[in-house]
């Protein structure tokens, strides 16, 4: 049975997986707290994570119905994320690995969000085009085999997709965090009642959602409080709908230069409807996980586990977390 632990945000997450990737247990606790600030606040969220962490451990191995006799493997999420957060995680899965002399995985979150597809019962297998669009990264990677180096055709030059959602929503007054609110409002409106842009004459597969942020910003001060309250259904909508097709433009283009017939999509983003309705029409094979899988889990830290070089005690001792994604990253 393979452990792993996530803590790279706001979600304390720990679960267990066979080594032919199913899911026994797949245990998320959010921090709701971060909603008063608007954002996650670092310090907090590590705070958080050494209160949840136990609870949380006990609960997966209660689910799953085993004991830490039953582990074969420990593994944790590495980078990139917030490092007080990432080092709760990391530390405990390594004391864990440590204390029974286990071998233990070091993870790479964006490869987490891939090998989310290859958990069982419907194993994606590459070669693929894969979309990885979350609050911090957005990116896409022409994926050979399912391993940790992600060979990055194109990727965000300034906000990711996902916190396009979420500054998107806070302007709208939706609070944080706000992807699943403004989609749920976007429902009710009309997603042509404003043209906002989608980067789509910027040509290459780079995406880039500073522009947008600040085209719904503009609009929103040029309706007036009580005029964008009123439309604010409308706005949310026209927002989603730029976001969506900024994304599906340049998989559609990477789809063409790559000659890819298969496409997967991970990250907290594509939980978004509109994205899975419009990825769809495509053409092309393509695989979603389920919502759950698609933010942050430890099941899919477990699943890149199978597939990332794993360490013998006590080599693994020394080893630290980071904060980017440089080291797995191949341009």
């Amino acid at each position: 049975m393979i452990l792993a632990i996530e803590t790279s945000c706001d979600d304390t997450c720990a679960a267990l997986i066979t080594p032919s990737g199913e899911i026994a247990a797949n245990i998320i606790s959010s921090q709701t707290v971060h909603s008063r600030f608007g954002g996650v606040v670092p310090e907090i969220a590590s705070r958080h994570h050494l209160t949840l962490l136990p609870a949380v451990l006990d609960d997966a191995l209660a689910t799953a119905g085993v004991t830490l006799d039953d582990v074969t493997l420990v593994a944790a999420t590495r980078g990139p994320g917030l490092v007080a957060a990432l080092l709760v995680g990391f530390c405990a899965a390594k004391s864990l690995a440590a204390a029974r002399e286990l071998p233990f995985a070091p993870v790479d979150h964006l490869h987490g969000h891939l090998a989310a597809s290859f958990l069982a019962p419907s194993s994606f297998e590459p070669p693929f085009l894969a979309l990885i669009a979350s609050g911090g990264h957005t990116l896409l990677a022409d994926v050979n085999d399912a391993g940790p180096q992600l060979h990055v055709i194109g990727q965000t030059l300034d906000d990711a997709a996902g916190e396009a959602f979420d500054k998107g929503a806070r302007l709208l007054g939706l609070g944080y965090p706000g992807g699943a609110a403004l989609e749920a409002l976007a429902a009710t409106g009309d997603p042509d009642a404003f043209a906002f842009p989608t980067a789509a004459r910027m040509g290459g597969l780079d995406f880039s959602f500073a522009g947008l942020k600040t085209a719904l910003l503009y609009k929103v001060r040029e309706l007036g409080e009580a005029e964008a309250t009123r439309l604010r259904a409308d706005l949310a909508a026209s927002y989603q709908r730029a976001i969506v097709e900024a994304l599906t433009i340049r998989v559609r283009r990477a789809l063409k230069q790559t000659r890819a017939t298969k496409l997967a999509v991970g990250g907290g983003v594509a939980a978004n409807g509109p994205l899975r309705e419009a990825l769809g029409a495509l053409g092309v094979e393509l695989d979603v996980p389920p919502r759950l899988l698609c933010t942050d889990n430890a099941a899919m830290i477990a699943s890149a586990a199978r597939y990332s070089p794993v360490l013998q005690f006590p080599d693994y001792l020394e080893l630290d977390v980071y904060a980017t994604g440089e080291r797995t990253l191949v341009a």
